[in-house]
């Protein structure tokens, strides 16, 4: 790809050039990661470390309590790694129907009967297992120091910290863990974390089995019983992550390969499979047209999604069926290019996250998110082992469809990270964090770099647009006023926003520029969170 490498908006960042490079949304991050490639270790080992740092360094986005999920090429083939938790044995349609109600709609958005069974910590060990080079407790190491020692908040995670305060401080533990002066932290103040500075040891002596099953687990099983929920050590024993196929769409001679359903990186895929049938190299970068496009496919991907996507086992349609090229030309003609829609499902049967990602000088690739969903998750933090539990079980259905709620199945999931391959070899990692925003920002990047030759920082750093829910879309303030004055002619009801980091994600990118032992890796870092990308 010969990349355009003037960038045409307001940005902080430069591209990163380097043979080894970790990109991350905190400084402290990237640079843990960064620390295990100087000592011999791989991009899975740098992975790794910087994921267990921002489980430290920006607890408002995910903790020792969230899910994640990895996209990694190994030098010789891509692996899937799906490590969402899944329900309580106790959680049937009955137990919450008796709690809650008959007429409630979903499990709770905070508290412990919005917690299932955290994977994380797994993925961190299963990783390590199959791909990693360096001992587990090296690479927890990092994380360890800067939870025990503390650090200066920054600006982005300190604005985010104090926005759900009012909201979560009378739950159980979040005080005591996040408001250690009665307060969030202020900018550039001291944050120390010993707690969990405690479970990383823990975990690192043990290689995660103090956390499934182990003294982790059964402190876990006290704070849920005490405080009302109904996760058990045996929950925690009893779960594993998953390897799995990653699913995949080509786009202009590229394939983006995404973790299969019960994740929503299946509407990147459709959203791609309908802008295949336009022209996008025609229609002006950030004109109204390219724009509206975009949005329109988008909007057609999730009516599939929200319908039809839960755990496999429980869908009505295959995700090949979703993907098929036929199908997806059908729905394409539903796009009427002068005038915005409110889609529904089509019939495709035939008859609070961080995102980082690690590349080193031998080829491998590792696109790695982790999230507790909403900001702080649950609200909920075990004391002793300062374990922040994310909110996942609030996207179980308590209605009849493929998300309802069972015990031992996992919920809908909105976190996804990307890889992008050209004739089976690997070109980009790389993942835009935000709720529904994830999938839109993998297809609006994508777009700008494979349509329109932007690079990765460029395709970072440019006016985002986010679908909502019917014709409801807000923008960037930075977009065109051109632009959105003829997308609200066209009958888009926006609302422009100040505040990306709420509604437009922030992404990391990193696209192999040749030989990673010659050329290297080309490195993005948004601007819309505290992040960097480092290298050498």
């Amino acid at each position: 790809m010969n990349f355009n490498f003037n960038n045409a908006y307001s940005t902080t960042r430069l591209p990163v050039f380097a043979r080894n490079v970790v990109s991350t949304s905190h400084p402290l991050a990237a640079q843990a990661g960064l620390s295990m490639l100087y000592k011999g270790g791989n991009a899975v080992d740098a992975a790794i470390a910087a994921a267990a740092a921002m489980t430290i360094v920006e607890p408002v986005s995910n903790g020792l309590g969230s899910d994640s999920f990895c996209i990694l090429w190994d030098g010789n083939a891509l692996h899937g790694l799906n490590a969402s938790g899944c329900a309580p044995a106790s959680w049937t349609l009955d137990y919450f129907k008796q709690k809650y109600g008959d007429h409630a709609s979903t499990p709770p958005k905070r508290g412990m009967d919005s917690v299932t069974v955290p994977g994380a910590v797994s993925s961190w060990v299963a990783l390590s297992e199959r791909f990693g080079k360096l001992p587990f407790a090296d690479l927890m190491a990092p994380a360890i120091e800067i939870a025990e020692r503390g650090y200066l908040v920054p600006p982005v995670v300190q604005q985010k910290w104090q926005a759900p305060v009012e909201e979560l401080q009378g739950l159980p533990g979040f005080a005591q863990a996040f408001l250690p002066r009665g307060r969030p932290p202020n900018v550039g103040e001291l944050f120390q974390f010993k707690a969990a500075a405690k479970a990383l040891r823990a975990i690192a002596l043990s290689k995660g089995s103090a956390f499934y099953g182990g003294e982790i687990a059964h402190a876990l099983e006290k704070f849920s019983k005490a405080h009302g929920g109904s996760l058990t050590a045996r929950d925690l024993e009893n779960f594993k992550p998953q390897w799995v196929k990653p699913i995949e769409k080509n786009y202009r001679g590229y394939t983006l390969h995404e973790i299969p359903p019960n994740g929503q990186g299946i509407a990147a895929l459709i959203a791609l499979g309908i802008l295949d049938k336009f022209d996008m190299a025609s229609l002006p970068v950030d004109g109204v047209d390219s724009q509206h496009v975009q949005i329109e496919a988008m909007k057609l991907a999730f009516a599939d999604v929200y319908k039809y996507v839960g755990e496999q086992s429980s869908m009505e349609v295959t995700p090949e069926q979703m993907l098929d090229d036929a199908y997806l030309t059908s729905r394409a003609r539903r796009i009427d290019m002068k005038k915005a829609q409110d889609f529904g499902a089509g019939n495709p049967v035939k008859g609070g996250t961080i995102y980082l990602t690690a590349a080193d000088e031998n080829g491998m690739m590792v696109s790695f998110i982790q999230s507790n969903y909403m900001g702080f998750g649950s609200g909920c933090v075990e004391p002793e082992f300062g374990i922040s539990l994310q909110n996942r079980g609030h996207g179980f259905s308590l209605q009849p469809g493929a998300n309802q709620v069972a015990p031992g199945k996992r919920p809908f999931q909105t976190i996804i990270p990307a890889f992008l391959t050209r004739d089976g070899q690997p070109v980009m990692s790389y993942g835009v964090m935000g709720g529904n925003m994830q999938p839109q920002g993998h297809m609006q990047t994508l777009v700008r770099m494979l349509d329109y030759q932007q690079n990765p920082q460029a395709a970072c750093d440019a006016p985002r647009w986010r679908f909502n829910a019917g014709l409801e879309i807000n923008v960037e303030a930075g977009m065109d006023p051109n632009t959105v004055q003829s997308l609200a002619g066209r009958g888009h009801r926006m609302e422009v926003i100040n505040d990306s980091y709420q509604d437009f994600g922030a992404g990391q990118f990193i696209w192999r520029a040749g030989d990673p032992k010659i050329e290297g890796y080309v490195a993005a870092s948004d601007a819309r969170r505290d992040g960097q990308a480092v290298g050498f």
